[in-house]
């Protein structure tokens, strides 16, 4: 049985992101990349659920994008992937697009579960997964913070503005996670030395008969700007007043 992971590699950003000066891109050539918080999270439940099926689920990571996917995809090969798989495209890409070259590897892979995160965070689509179960006519569960895997069926707990809701679903399967569903692992020295020695294969777009066809198109970046004014109050009561006041400052102290 198979678990596809698909996976971005995004600017980390934990660093400081700018736009440049004419809009057109972000400043990032000084920032390092990293996998996805949310599908490193999609690839530490693959595992561990491959290690509690006594190894019975191979977990293949993907990676769509121009040149440079090798050290993430390395770092989830020593998170404990079986193999990977580098989709070459120079292109860029949109959630519709990263879809359909999905929905070619799954074809091409035929796994039982696709595992992947809710969202990325350069651009917080959070739409591939919804795309990608649309295009395959599988069932899906988004925001999930629970799997159980139980015969040839998934219990997941969702998060949604209401509260958990646990829901059932047969495999194969679209399963997107959520930020509370687990705690990656750190790749560990042992892990890094196998990961030189798994499988990495390269494909591109045109291996997988797909054309891009762009739905989304980037106006301008803007960086975002947060001005605070701090005012000091005198007493509960002024501090008070001063929230209330239409345009006062939330952040006064004493």
């Amino acid at each position: 049985m198979k678990i596809l992971v698909p996976t971005k590699r995004v600017p980390d950003t934990d660093q400081k992101i700018v736009a440049s000066g004419d809009g057109r891109s972000v400043q990032v050539d000084h920032i390092p990349y990293i996998i996805n918080p949310f599908d490193a999270i999609a690839l530490e439940e693959a595992v561990r659920i491959s290690e509690q099926q006594g190894g019975m689920f191979e977990v293949v990571v993907i990676g769509i994008g121009a040149v440079g996917y090798e050290q993430q995809l390395r770092t989830a090969l020593a998170m404990g992937a079986s193999r990977a798989i580098h989709i070459e495209c120079g292109d860029p890409l949109d959630s519709w697009n990263v879809a359909r070259l999905l929905r070619a590897i799954v074809e091409r892979e035929q796994p039982q579960l696709v595992l992947m995160g809710k969202q990325a965070v350069d651009d917080d689509a959070n739409q591939t997964g919804q795309f990608l179960a649309a295009l395959l006519d599988w069932p899906q569960a988004t925001f999930v913070s629970r799997i159980e895997l139980k015969d040839n069926e998934l219990c997941v707990d969702r998060e949604t503005d209401h509260g958990i809701e646990t829901i059932r679903l047969p495999l194969p399967a679209v399963v997107t996670a959520d930020l509370r569903l687990n705690e990656p692992r750190y790749a560990s020295m042992a892990g890094i030395m196998k990961a030189r020695k798994k499988p990495l294969d390269v494909l591109t777009d045109r291996d997988l008969g797909i054309t891009i066809e762009p739905r989304v198109e980037v106006i301008r970046y803007r960086s975002s700007e947060t001005r605070r004014r701090c005012e000091r109050v005198s007493s509960i009561d002024e501090l008070l007043e001063r929230l209330e006041r239409p345009g006062a400052p939330l952040h006064s102290h004493n």
